[in-house]
């Protein structure tokens, strides 16, 4: 197999693009754009297409929010310097930072605007949603910190903890929906 040589500008260039800051800024920047591109074109249904960018982001949100500590679970039993702790550290890092950190952004912003817009702010099943969101991304945050924890060789938790911490986003996921659904108070 030939090996390509970068010159030095391209591999300058190449760099810049792996920074996790730079692709981040970047996400948002195209993002910004897509958004005000939406707003641009002013379609009738604009709340309503907003409201499907936010079910679509809760659902990547939530994706990652179940599968994340389950990746912790199998990760509790991979030696530490392992190929396979090695491998769960790549796979937790990318889900958090390609996936569930995104997802969750987009799902606050879209979420608060969409209730702004359709001032909802006294609605007391609002409130409760609103706390129940705010506890998920509490969760999020922990599952942030474990995965730093993982990455730098610390995790002081068991696989049994873990497996109970897989279930907290589904029980707030529930209670969110039929707060969202029935409206109850």
């Amino acid at each position: 197999m030939v090996e390509k040589r970068l010159s030095r500008g391209e591999a300058v260039a190449d760099q810049r693009f792996r920074s996790p800051v730079i692709r981040a800024v970047l996400a948002i920047v195209i993002a910004a754009a897509l958004f005000g591109a939406l707003i641009a074109w002013n379609p009738t249904q604009l709340a309503l297409w907003l409201k499907a960018f936010h079910i679509i982001a809760v659902i990547a949100w939530m994706a990652g929010m179940l599968y994340l500590p389950r990746l912790f679970v199998y990760h509790c039993e991979a030696e530490i310097g392992s190929k396979q702790s090695e491998t769960f550290k790549v796979m937790e890092r990318r889900l958090l930072r390609a996936i569930i950190n995104p997802a969750m952004i987009v799902t606050w912003v879209l979420g608060l605007w969409l209730v702004w817009q359709q001032d909802l702010f006294r609605e007391g099943w609002l409130h409760a949603k609103l706390a129940l969101a705010l506890m998920l991304s509490v969760m999020h945050g922990l599952f942030s910190r474990w995965t730093r924890h993982f990455a730098a060789d610390r995790n002081t938790h068991s696989q049994k903890f873990y497996r109970v911490m897989n279930e907290v986003p589904t029980l707030l996921m529930i209670a969110i929906v039929l707060l969202v659904v029935l409206k109850p108070f």
